[in-house]
């Protein structure tokens, strides 16, 4: 990690953003609302895993939203890829490392509820881990035994709400569960997340989630709905699906930050 976060240190030019956000599958364009912009990519952090999903760029970006100080990471890598729960865990800590307090983390996802559309966007006011595994398997310490009754931060929610209603754009509020993937739910699966209280579901976000807890940030996180759950429909379910739906709720999601991270107060945490 400290190898990572010299590097960081270094390229970033004495820029310290306490703000990070985390960019998920078909967002890659949002890194394009970034000011003044310097790149990074994960190849030149070492430790930093690259992605082998396609949509996922693999590259850190750090400027300005708004009058914001920000650092994007646009890729993110799932556990589906290598089967390790804590593949970001180098990442998460370098950017504690350097400063960050404050993390967005944001994912393309399936509904579970009609009245949430492809396209829509989704404030996560809880998850659900459903895949069995934990991003701080074979922590020594007792640090590993993390709270998570707060886990989403009520005031970073709070500006989240207060930016979408500043800029009109419809956003729905829910509960994700993380699956493991990489293949999709099963119409029966889908069922039995409704029944558990899951609004949307999804294969990434909750291990980032713990991680950066245990690192001690404050974080958000938002979902942009590309699909329907399995037997929703009758259709069947694509990656391809996901990257062509995640710029049109992308769009909707980057208002809504631009205008969170716009806040006069949110770069003083």
């Amino acid at each position: 990690m400290s190898a990572a976060m010299d590097v960081l240190t270094e390229r970033l030019h004495g820029r310290m953003p306490r703000q990070a956000i985390v960019l998920g599958s078909g967002l890659g364009s949002l890194v394009e609302t970034i000011a003044d912009p310097v790149r990074i990519s994960y190849a030149d952090l070492p430790g930093f895993p690259e992605s082998g999903v396609s949509g996922h760029a693999g590259e850190v970006v750090a400027g300005h939203m708004g009058s914001t100080p920000v650092i994007m990471l646009s890729g993110r890598v799932h556990y589906y890829e290598h089967g390790k729960a804590d593949a970001m865990r180098v990442p998460l800590e370098a950017l504690q490392g350097i400063g960050v307090t404050h993390l967005i983390l944001t994912n393309a996802a399936g509904s579970l509820r009609q009245d949430m559309p492809p396209g829509s966007v989704m404030r996560i006011t809880d998850h659900i881990n459903f895949s069995g595994s934990n991003p701080l398997f074979g922590e020594p310490s007792d640090r590993r035994f993390v709270g998570m009754t707060n886990a989403y931060d009520a005031d970073l929610a709070a500006r989240m709400t207060a930016a979408a209603k500043t800029t009109g754009t419809p956003m729905q509020e829910g509960v994700y569960m993380w699956f493991s993937g990489p293949s999709f739910e099963t119409p029966a699966e889908i069922r039995m997340a409704r029944m558990m209280g899951a609004d949307a579901v999804g294969m990434s976000t909750v291990p980032e989630v713990i991680l950066a807890r245990f690192f001690g940030m404050k974080v958000a996180a938002a979902s942009v709905i590309t699909n329907f759950g399995a037997g929703m429909t009758g259709g069947e379910l694509s990656h391809q699906e996901t990257k062509d739906m995640a710029p049109v709720g992308g769009k909707r999601l980057a208002a809504i930050l631009t205008a969170m991270l716009s806040a006069p107060d949110i770069a003083h945490g």
